[in-house]
């Protein structure tokens, strides 16, 4: 695994350092939309008072921290793999890019030693999971894992309320940044409660740190809800999000294509809307993980 230096000298130094996927720019977004949004998101944890980490793999090599021509590069290519856990040695081996979703992300802070990851939104539980078994892989990651994830919510193509029981299941503290309600990607609220409301990147650090300290497995998880002026409003969304996952079904698109297949489908019918949100919200995510962070450097030191 390389690691790039200015995040290799800043984790031995114990400075705050923030992990970043890769998906988002291959599979999330199009080109070029994808790399501005990559190069603000590290600009914003630059501000905050952190060092971005963007990771991928290039040429079968696993890599911590991009340089912005490497992000280029990847914004660019056509055919960049998906990779999960399960693909991270095909894709090594066979000497391939991929693009890392949340649960291979985790996987590669872990072994670099950061603590705190930020994303737009995670996967979860699929709707019609109890026919399909369609349950995301960063489910078990955060279980596993420490690594704390700030998020806006899990995609809003999923089903919420299993996916907060598959959080609970496997151990996972559900925190809300000043918001009682588990954050829902596009809007804000889906009106399911979270374990815990703080209101200070401080409070989250010290919560992070307690689980830490005592030794206690897996990840933690923040919801992030989305700026009002940015949201959208559910009886906007939410229709269309149902075209998106009947097309999806008609199609015959299945495993791990289903995701970017209703991302796009989903920017096509809002008009982009969608994508805008969607670029905002990540932004605010790496406002709040770059002070979370900061503080969580502080108290370790």
């Amino acid at each position: 695994m390389k690691i790039n230096k200015e995040v290799l000298e800043a984790l031995k130094e114990g400075r705050p350092v923030v992990a970043l996927e890769s998906t988002i720019i291959s599979h999330g977004m199009p080109y070029p939309r994808n790399v501005e949004t990559a190069m603000l998101v590290e600009k914003t944890i630059r501000e905050n008072g952190a060092i971005p980490a963007t990771m991928g793999i290039i040429d079968g090599e696993p890599i911590v921290g991009m340089t912005p021509d490497e992000i280029e590069l990847f914004g660019k290519t056509k055919g960049i793999a998906k990779v999960s856990k399960r693909d991270f040695p095909i894709v090594m081996a066979e000497k391939k890019w991929g693009a890392t979703t949340v649960s291979a992300t985790i996987l590669m802070a872990k072994a670099a030693g950061i603590e705190v990851f930020v994303t737009g939104g995670i996967g979860g539980v699929h709707r019609g999971a109890d026919k399909t078994f369609d349950v995301s892989r960063d489910l078990y990651e955060l279980g596993a894992e420490p690594v704390t994830v700030v998020c806006a919510g899990c995609k809003a193509i999923l089903d919420i309320d299993k996916t907060l029981e598959v959080l609970e299941t496997q151990g996972v503290p559900v925190l809300s940044y000043k918001e009682k309600d588990f954050a829902n990607f596009y809007c804000r609220s889906s009106g399911k409660p979270v374990d815990y409301v703080f209101d200070t990147p401080e409070e989250a650090a010290k919560i992070i740190k307690a689980k830490r300290d005592f030794g206690l497995s897996g990840g933690i998880l923040i919801s992030n809800p989305v700026p009002e002026e940015y949201a959208i409003p559910h009886e906007k969304i939410d229709s269309i999000i149902e075209q998106a996952i009947k097309e999806c079904d008609e199609n015959g698109i299945v495993g791990k294509d289903i995701t970017p297949f209703l991302l796009k489908r989903i920017v096509e019918l809002t008009g982009g809307d969608s994508l805008d949100t969607n670029i905002k919200l990540v932004i605010n995510n790496a406002k709040l993980g770059a002070q979370i962070a900061k503080e969580y450097a502080k108290l370790k030191k």
